[in-house]
């Protein structure tokens, strides 16, 4: 299952969050723990805010992940469909109105 978590960094907490992100390396930068696996991720620097695709059959696992960084924004996440997934369920939901 795949799911989109958005992000807003406050700005009293983006030079510290800055300062958090590029101490890290590049593979604790792409470690998400085990059963979460990163499918990208995007940042918008003028606004303080992002996007990030993950991958897992365990939302706990995901929702332990955000937990690193939520005490230091404001994270929201929902489950996503890709285009081939959401072209199957769309059939469903045409077939289930008669459309």
């Amino acid at each position: 299952m795949k799911f989109m978590a958005t992000w807003s960094i406050p700005q009293d907490k983006f030079l510290p969050i800055l300062k958090r992100w590029i101490s890290m390396s590049p593979q604790d930068q792409a470690n998400a723990g085990e059963g979460v696996k990163i499918i990208g991720r995007w940042h918008d620097v003028g606004a303080r805010s992002g996007v990030a695709i993950f991958e897992s059959n365990d939302i706990a696992a995901v929702a332990r992940y955000l937990g690193r960084w939520n005490p230091h924004m404001d994270i929201s996440i929902s489950p996503v469909l890709d285009d081939a997934e959401v072209t199957v369920v769309s059939r469903h939901i045409v077939a289930d109105n008669n459309a």
